[in-house]
């Protein structure tokens, strides 16, 4: 009897080993059928996309000497989150669910955060990065997952030039753009300019860029000089461009030790030559005091657009950050979120890669700058910049961008370079 009761024993838990695997997916009809329809996948593990959350990952320089630009992009990415999902941080019925990663400015580090958000955070997404070097040796990884990339707020032409794969889809404005709206500003027959940038990709990118487009309006391109991104001292630089006797000195820079104060010193304009340049973010515009009256460009400053979007970005900033107004790579976080939320919308949340690519190109959304829209042919975001004035304004302890008028994205579309 007893030996009946113990082979009914272990014949129940046989029937309940066959009946989990078929709940487990491995054995069921229906899941055979699913796998058919293209619902169920091959792979031994369930995406987060799959399960119902779609997970971006997002480097950003969150120390170092670029960390003002990766917390711009962080909060901005984080309001356009709310804004384009009208605070639900839902799209189609998902969750979204954000990690960022610090890439401490340094590529290889960039590289190992990126891949451990694609292998072990599993996200469908990438975003970043604040360094061009960083963004650019992270590219391939997207192609290798083929999952998508927004390129923000990373600027080389390379980017969507010669290292483009088409995954990588970028809203942050590139180096070209950057260049025609500043030539337009100075360049013109016979005009000679002496240029002045970086010492890696971000700089050689700007004055190429640049150079290429004062050339075309008959400019004269008379030095070009380049810095350590890490110096304090500027002076051998700024020395050279004095002896080369320019109308200009266009400078291209990124990062808190900018060379203002220094060129300041060195009396570049009471020696005859105009500075111009992007009107920087606020806390480089704070040692530009020397350059009241300088006319160039702006990527952003939170008065130059006139658009709802940008009305909700400044008066949401305003209340969450103690009064302070979104900065220069603010709305570039903020238009990230909105593109990865408006494929999704356009896909019915399918995060995948190859999915999203064509829809994605040619797509338009609106962003704190107004439309931007994917370039089909290199997934650049073509966008509207700005014609400035630096003024003195009553309140403000730095010189203002003030609105000369406003480039159309049609004016500041750079060339294909893929």
């Amino acid at each position: 009897m007893k030996r009946f009761w113990s082979l009914f024993l272990i014949m129940g838990l046989v029937l309940l080993l066959m009946v989990a695997c078929s709940e487990d997916g491995t054995t069921s009809t229906e899941d055979e059928a699913n796998s058919e329809e293209g619902t169920a996948s091959g792979d031994s593990t369930e995406t987060a996309e799959s399960a119902g959350t779609i997970k971006v990952g997002v480097l950003a320089s969150l120390t170092g000497a670029l960390e003002s630009y990766g917390k711009q992009t962080q909060k901005g990415f984080e309001l356009g989150l709310e804004y384009a999902t009208k605070g639900t941080m839902e799209v189609a019925g998902k969750k979204i669910e954000v990690v960022w990663e610090d890439t401490e400015t340094k590529p290889e580090v960039a590289v190992q955060k990126a891949t451990k958000l694609l292998e072990d955070d599993g996200v469908d997404f990438l975003v970043g990065s604040s360094s061009s070097g960083d963004t650019l040796a992270v590219l391939p990884l997207a192609e290798e997952y083929e999952k998508i990339m927004i390129v923000e707020p990373a600027v080389a032409d390379s980017i969507t030039g010669s290292e483009f794969n088409p995954y990588i889809f970028r809203t942050a404005r590139n180096s070209s753009q950057d260049a025609y709206a500043a030539a337009a500003a100075i360049a013109g027959e016979g005009v000679k300019i002496a240029t002045f940038a970086p010492d890696y990709s971000f700089g050689w990118d700007g004055v190429s860029a640049f150079k290429d487009a004062a050339e075309k309006l008959g400019a004269e391109i008379v030095a070009e000089e380049y810095a350590d991104p890490a110096a304090t001292d500027f002076t051998s630089n700024l020395q050279k461009i004095v002896e080369a006797k320019p109308d200009y000195l266009f400078v291209v820079w990124a990062g808190a030790n900018s060379p203002w104060n220094q060129i300041a010193d060195l009396k570049l304009q009471e020696k005859g030559i105009k500075i111009s340049t992007g009107a920087p973010d606020i806390v480089a515009l704070q040692m530009m005091g020397p350059l009241v009256g300088m006319e160039g460009f702006s990527v952003y400053y939170h008065t130059l657009p006139d658009n709802e979007v940008n009305d909700w970005l400044v008066e949401e900033h305003k209340t969450r950050f103690n009064g302070e107004v979104p900065d220069l790579f603010t709305p570039g976080g903020f238009s990230a979120a909105v593109a990865i939320v408006t494929a999704l919308e356009a896909s019915g949340g399918n995060a995948d890669g190859n999915t999203l690519i064509p829809l994605m190109e040619g797509m338009s959304f609106e962003t704190p700058k107004g439309t931007m829209t994917f370039r089909e042919e290199d997934h650049q975001a073509l966008q509207t910049m700005y014609s400035v004035r630096l003024e003195t304004v009553d309140g403000f302890d730095y010189p203002v961008p003030v609105l000369i008028r406003e480039l159309s994205p049609e004016e500041t579309e750079p060339p294909i370079m893929n």
